[in-house]
């Protein structure tokens, strides 16, 4: 049995909602990133699912540059968490509701 184009939107449905999840419950700045880039990601593998059933390059090409942006991001996004850290000496968000230096 091969894979079809729903079961690749099923499982980027879950991880969708598993991401959304790590954002919405938890507290701790690197663990809602890490649901963020869950979240990406599962974007990402719908549109390679999209592009390869329908025998189109524009979805693969589209998640390459997504990949490529999403390094940056990770970079400046670990930066600023790092930073936070060593300021306030806490990664919790409710510890973090003033942004005064």
């Amino acid at each position: 049995m091969t894979p079809s184009l729903e079961h690749y939107l099923v499982v980027s449905a879950l991880l969708f909602a598993l991401g959304l999840l790590g954002v919405l419950t938890r507290r701790n700045l690197i663990v809602i990133y890490m649901s963020l880039e869950l979240m990406l990601n599962a974007a990402n593998l719908a549109l390679v699912a999209f592009s390869h059933f329908n025998d189109n390059l524009d979805g693969q090409v589209m998640v390459f540059f997504i990949i490529t942006v999403a390094a940056a991001e990770v970079a400046v996004g670990l930066a600023l968490i790092v930073a936070l850290y060593r300021k306030r000496q806490t990664a919790h968000v409710e510890d973090l509701t003033s942004l005064k230096l």
